[in-house]
């Protein structure tokens, strides 16, 4: 069986890497545990080698993103696996530090995926200066080709689907979290926003303050979330793309097909629903990000 578990990595490539790198590290508070010769940078907001990787290029756009698995099948297995489907991949080694051996694929939209099952736990632990989110949460894409992105995701990968927005947004989760990966409808494929978790509600306030400090507006928030329930916050990073901070979200119990019961909760028990609103307290956007994919 599969079992993709945890969101690793985002992979971007930029045009400047040194403003996205000074945004990481003394913005959010990241720490640079590598520089490779090509100047590429891996960044770490925690225990593994690394959560973000910043690459040269003549773009700005989110290159690919990393699954970790567990070691129910080797890569060679998961290889053979996703043949059975239809889909080509190829087992990489040593293209990154940290991570021995990558399985490469593309998911229908042609984002580029990387499935591991080790990373390096080599990073400095939590810094004491900048935002300090907790971890990576999830990623959200635009895609013209949703239906397929999301039966790929549910059907190979085994992500299990825990709320829909406007008949657009289709949330989905590998673990625990309410959330991990939210797939878009929308006229192009692109990164829609990449989340980071927070403390709490203190955390949500210190870091709003600390944006502002480095003369980073707020698109919009916080506010709390329908779907999942999360108090949420967006800001644009060096490069323009849209960066959630969140704290509270929705645990998703697979099990029993319902949400840890919340006092906030519409229902009782919280199933997964479809939702026609993006705010649970009707904060109006300062922010349309309902149009990203569609300019």
């Amino acid at each position: 069986m599969v079992n993709v578990f945890k969101l690793g990595y985002a992979e971007f490539i930029t045009k400047d890497v040194e403003a996205l790198l000074h945004y990481y590290t003394e913005v959010m508070g990241f720490s640079l545990v590598e520089r490779a010769g090509d100047g590429t940078a891996y960044i770490s907001s925690g225990l593994d080698h690394h959560t973000i990787i910043l690459r040269e290029s003549d773009n700005n756009r989110m290159q690919s993103i990393g699954w970790q698995l567990d070691r129910n099948l080797s890569l060679k297995e998961m290889q053979a696996y996703l043949k059975t489907h239809g889909i080509t991949s190829e087992i990489k080694s040593d293209t990154q530090p940290g991570v021995p051996e990558i399985l490469e694929l593309s998911d229908p939209d042609e984002n580029t995926v990387h499935l591991y099952q080790t990373m390096e736990m080599s990073a400095p632990r939590f810094r004491n200066r900048g935002i300090v989110p907790n971890k990576l949460g999830h990623i959200a894409l635009c895609s013209r080709n949703a239906n397929r992105v999301v039966g790929f995701y549910k059907e190979v990968l085994g992500f299990a689907i825990t709320d829909r927005l406007f008949d657009v947004a289709n949330f989905m989760t590998c673990n625990h979290d309410h959330h991990t990966l939210n797939i878009v409808s929308a006229p192009k494929s692109l990164m829609h926003h990449i989340a980071f978790e927070l403390r709490g509600a203190s955390h949500q306030y210190d870091s709003s303050d600390l944006l502002a400090q480095n003369k980073i507006p707020i698109l919009w928030g916080p506010s709390r979330h329908t779907a999942g329930h999360n108090i949420a916050s967006y800001h644009h990073d060096p490069d323009k793309h849209i960066i959630e901070l969140f704290t509270s979200m929705d645990i998703y119990l697979p099990e029993l097909g319902y949400m840890e019961p919340r006092p906030w909760h519409e229902d009782l028990p919280q199933a997964p629903r479809e939702w026609d609103t993006l705010s649970y307290w009707g904060t109006e956007y300062g922010y349309n990000l309902a149009t990203v994919g569609q300019e």
